[in-house]
């Protein structure tokens, strides 16, 4: 996990999903260390396209979350109504159909489909056909190499673990994996940080990119990776806000302060106990080891 001589800009990219985690928390926490370590600028980018499972108080327990875990950013909404004001995904709509646009004239790149979970079978239609989806064509022999900044040398069989994903769905909005892309770009991110469980996406960001010269500087040369380890539960599965009850409250309501974070963020960087005892003594030691 070396510096890179190129300036960092970062981001926080949570979604208004659910109340934010152990690992959504670690995430944010070791982005910040990696950002803070190299001076770089750090932004706060809600992802909130999926409109159907934003709820108020998952907004707002982003920014209570961030500032229970004593993180700062350079840029960013100040809270809830800044943020709908000012920094929705729903502001740069037209960047992402412009490129959807600019994808479906790449011959053979993308196709319109009607299949759901309930009917599987593919069923190609024409693009304006209402209540399609739009599907990138991946090879199923692609394979998508990138260094990644923790795990080294990747290899991501991109045709078999994300194969035809949707860039736009039935509501006619862009998907994650290219509003992502566009997002990124706006902002000149240079490093970003991400859980295992999202190496497919960046293999699948990285080739969608590659399709269109507007977007082709979204690459591994210019970009850093970091995919870290997943916290799971006790039940071994990796934390999810899909899978949280009723009651749960997420993160803020599992833990009396910050410390579990700030200790579970050690163990992943191999900082001695006494780093988790609090943020100041992590970014201490964090900053030692790596200087």
């Amino acid at each position: 996990m070396s510096q890179s001589a190129s300036p960092i800009i970062s981001r926080l990219a949570p979604t208004p999903s659910g109340f934010l985690h152990l690992g959504n928390a670690v995430n944010f926490v070791l982005t910040w260390l990696l950002t803070r370590r190299a001076h770089g600028k750090l932004h706060l980018r809600i992802d909130d396209l999926d409109r159907a499972r934003l709820r108020p108080q998952y907004l707002e327990n982003i920014f209570r979350t961030i500032e229970w875990l004593g993180l700062d950013y350079d840029h960013g909404p100040a809270g809830p109504a800044d943020f709908e004001q000012n920094y929705s995904q729903l502001h740069h709509l037209p960047a992402y159909e412009l490129a959807l646009q600019r994808l479906a004239q790449v011959p053979g790149l993308l196709y319109a489909s009607t299949r759901s979970r309930t009917s599987p079978a593919e069923t190609e239609v024409p693009f304006d056909t209402p209540g399609a989806a739009w599907r990138a064509r991946v090879p199923p022999a692609l394979e998508i190499r990138f260094l990644d900044a923790w795990q080294g040398e990747t290899v991501v069989p991109l045709g078999q673990q994300m194969p035809d994903f949707v860039v736009r769905k039935k509501d006619g909005i862009a998907a994650y994996q290219l509003a992502s892309i566009i997002d990124d770009l706006r902002l000149g991110t240079t490093l970003i940080v991400r859980g295992l469980d999202l190496q497919a996406s960046t293999a699948a960001q990285l080739w969608l990119a590659r399709q269109l010269p507007e977007t082709a500087a979204f690459n591994a040369h210019r970009i850093r990776f970091h995919h870290h380890p997943l916290l799971t539960g006790p039940d071994g599965l990796k934390l999810s806000k899909s899978q949280q009850q009723p009651l749960a409250r997420g993160i803020m309501g599992d833990a009396a302060s910050p410390r579990p974070v700030y200790a579970a963020v050690a163990r992943l960087l191999g900082l001695p106990a006494a780093a988790g005892e609090s943020l100041g003594a992590l970014r201490e030691a964090f900053e030692a080891v790596n200087q």
